[in-house]
C-alpha cells in the first residue's frame, strides 16, 4: 500500500525508538489478499492507578479507498485492549480528511505532536528556494557560508558533544531535552539510512548541531542546538541550508521545520514580535524560510472506556 502520506512517526523504527523509553508499541494491519489495506504504528502508555492504557496513532493511520477508517480504529481496540485511542493524524489534501467527528472522536486537551508547522518547497534549483525566503534569511545564509564554518554529516563519535550543546540549549530556552542515551538510540535506529546529524564547527568550535530525517518526499528537522558564541557568524542558518541540500539529495520534495504556534498565518505574522513563551520562540526564526505554514487536524481522542476517559480528563485539568 503506497502511502503519499509515509511519515517518519510512523515507521517500525520510531516504534523501537519509542519502547526503549516508556512505551509500548505495537503495528496493527488489516489485510485483504495478502495485501494491506489499513495499518498503523501504535504507541500503548499505561494510566495511573492500574486504570488501563492509552493507545496513540501519532502521524497516521493510513487506508487504502477499499478500507474505512473506521475499520482501523476497531482493529487497534481489538487488538490493544486500550481504554481509549488518540491520534495526532497530520496533514490531509483537500476533501480527504477522515470525519473524525462523526466516528466519535472528540477534540483532546491534550497533544503530543506539534498541530502546525512550516513546511519548504525545495522542489527546485537553489536560487529559486532562496528566492522564496525574506531578504533577512537570504543575508546569514550567505554570511553563515562566507564566514569559514566548517559544515560537515557527523559520525556517532560526535555524539557526546551534540548532547552538551542540546542540554546547555534547552536550559537557555527553558524547554525539555531528551537525554544522551535516546539520541543515541535515534542514531543507532535512522542513521544513515533514514538520517543525518549535522555540524557546524568555526575553528573547531561547535556553533550548531541538528539531527534532519527522511522519509519518501518529506524530511523533517526534528532536532537542534545551537551555542551562543559567535552568533554573527548565523551558523543556525547555514546548517538549514546544509540540511535542505541534504534533503534535495535523497530526492525530498519538502522540508518540514517541525513545529510551529497552532494559528493561523495573520494571527502568527500579528503577534509573534510580542511573543517569546512556547514555540513563539522558534516562529521568528522559522517565518523567514519561504515555507508554507501548514496546520494539521490536530489531536483527537476516541473515548472506548467512558469512565477511564473521564479520569484521565479530569486528571489533565488537575495538573494544569
Amino acid at each position: 500500500m503506497a502511502q503519499p502520506r509515509a511519515h517518519l512517526l510512523q515507521l517500525s523504527s520510531w516504534g523501537i525508538l519509542k519502547a526503549r523509553f516508556g512505551w509500548d508499541a505495537q503495528i496493527v494491519a488489516l489485510t485483504e489478499r495478502n495485501e494491506i489495506q489499513a495499518g498503523a504504528l501504535v504507541l500503548l502508555k499505561p494510566l495511573p492507578f492500574m486504570a488501563g492504557k492509552m493507545a496513540y496513532v501519532p502521524m497516521g493511520g493510513y487506508v487504502s479507498g477499499s478500507r474505512s477508517y473506521a475499520s482501523l480504529w476497531s482493529a487497534i481496540r481489538r487488538e490493544t485492549g486500550a481504554a481509549f485511542l488518540k491520534i495526532e493524524p497530520g496533514h490531509f489534501p483537500v476533501g480527504e480528511s477522515p470525519d473524525l467527528a462523526g466516528a466519535g472522536f472528540l477534540k483532546s486537551p491534550q497533544s503530543i505532536q506539534p498541530a502546525a508547522t512550516i513546511t519548504i518547497d525545495i522542489d527546485a534549483d537553489d536560487n529559486t528556494i532562496m528566492r522564496r525566503m525574506n531578504q533577512g534569511t537570504r543575508r546569514k545564509i550567505r554570511k553563515s557560508l562566507a564566514g569559514g564554518i566548517v559544515y560537515k554529516e557527523s559520525s556517532r563519535a560526535d555524539l557526546p558533544e551534540f548532547n552538551r550543546l542540546m542540554q546547555q540549549t534547552g536550559a537557555r530556552n527553558a524547554f525539555g531535552v531528551h537525554n544522551a542515551a535516546y539520541f543515541a538510540a535515534v542514531c543507532d535506529l535512522f542513521m544513515p539510512e533514514r538520517g543525518a546529524l549535522l555540524l557546524a564547527r568555526h575553528e573547531g568550535e561547535l556553533l550548531a548541531a541538528i539531527m534532519v530525517f527522511a522519509v519518501g518526499d518529506t524530511a523533517w528537522y526534528l532536532y537542534g542546538a545551537s551555542s551562543r558564541s559567535k552568533s554573527n557568524l548565523y551558523a543556525t542558518y547555514g546548517i538549514q541550508w546544509k540540511a535542505i541540500q541534504w534533503a534535495k539529495r535523497r530526492g525530498c520534495r519538502y522540508y518540514d521545520l517541525w513545529g510551529v504556534p497552532d494559528h493561523d498565518e495573520a494571527t502568527l505574522e500579528a503577534e509573534f514580535k510580542n511573543r517569546n513563551d512556547g514555540l513563539w520562540g522558534v516562529y521568528g526564526f522559522k517565518r523567514g524560510w519561504g515555507g508554507e505554514v501548514m496546520r494539521t487536524l490536530g489531536a483527537w481522542d476516541l473515548p472506548w472506556n467512558p469512565i477511564v476517559y473521564t479520569a484521565y480528563r479530569a486528571a489533565l485539568k488537575l495538573k494544569r
